[in-house]
């Protein structure tokens, strides 16, 4: 494996790791706060990290000679953003098993791959669709309870995390195509600023109470700068693999979060979406292990 191919699976590993457990300190979190005390600690804390981070690798100084191309692209993902994380956290307030948010999550990397196929013309052979097409087989086993009309078929929450996958989705294609002309630092500040801007907005509008617990404040500290971490490490894994090939990495953060869930929240699927989960793992290892060279696919590969 090439160099820099290698540091673009690492730094994704790096991402995967960190963003597992923020499902777990925000559950933790959102167990005993409301979801907007949750937002203003969250990305203020989020701006702080980026903000820091950027005025430390000097990327502060692209903010005066951006176009007014990039300046639209940052307005765009900025929305984006806001879409994403709000769904992503109301996904998290709703659905009890957070390794149940994640597995069902994996529709993400799915959505990623056929996005760099259409889209950005990224690679992809026919043991890669396989591997996509048992996450999405796995996903739709974990989220099925059984009901016989569109209202209970589906657990409570799936179409949110299914929304979430949409946005998230377009904002991943967008900064992969431009992320060697704006740094991660600035994608990453840019990303906070806008959430806690809509933090804001929403705390003044619901004006909750300003002071949260001790623990929930220590549990948002620590997974807001996992999650800072998570996300600029992705955003530098996209310098060196394709986004998609990124984002079936990240797929594995499901059986982290499951083993943090269980030891946290002492919480554990239900069979049926254990197996479901486990076949959406099957799947991106499948996918993982195509692009490593360890499979070959007998046909061309896709353009």
């Amino acid at each position: 494996m090439k160099t820099a191919n290698f540091k673009g699976y690492m730094l994704a590993l790096i991402a995967t790791i960190a963003f597992s457990n923020v499902y777990i300190f925000s559950k933790a979190a959102l167990n005993e706060i409301h979801l907007t005390q949750f937002g203003i600690y969250w990305c203020g804390l989020g701006v702080l990290f980026s903000f820091l981070f950027a005025l430390k690798n000097k990327k502060l100084g692209q903010l005066k000679v951006l176009d007014k191309k990039q300046r639209r692209i940052l307005l765009m993902l900025g929305v984006l953003e806001i879409l994403t994380t709000t769904t992503f956290f109301i996904s998290i307030n709703i659905i009890p098993d957070p390794s149940i948010t994640s597995f069902i999550g994996n529709l993400f990397p799915v959505m990623v791959t056929l996005g760099g196929i259409v889209l950005l013309k990224e690679r992809f052979g026919w043991i890669e669709i396989v591997g996509a097409s048992l996450a999405l087989i796995g996903t739709f086993v974990i989220s099925y309870t059984g009901g016989t009309s569109l209202r209970t078929l589906f657990i409570a929450g799936t179409g949110v995390v299914v929304i979430n996958a949409i946005f998230a989705t377009t904002a991943t294609l967008i900064v992969k195509v431009h992320v060697k002309n704006i740094s991660p630092e600035l994608f990453n500040l840019n990303r906070y600023t806008w959430l806690f801007t809509f933090s804001l907005i929403a705390f003044f509008v619901y004006q909750p109470e300003a002071v949260v617990p001790s623990r929930a404040f220590a549990n948002i500290s620590i997974g807001a700068f996992l999650e800072f971490v998570a996300i600029l490490t992705v955003y530098y894994s996209y310098q060196f693999i394709d986004a998609s090939r990124s984002a079936v990495v990240q797929t594995l953060k499901g059986i982290f979060v499951l083993i943090g869930a269980y030891l946290v929240f002492h919480t554990f699927p239900a069979l049926h979406q254990f197996i479901g989960g486990m076949i959406t793992v099957i799947g991106v290892l499948i996918m993982t292990l195509a692009q490593a060279g360890i499979f070959k696919s007998p046909t061309a590969r896709l353009n």
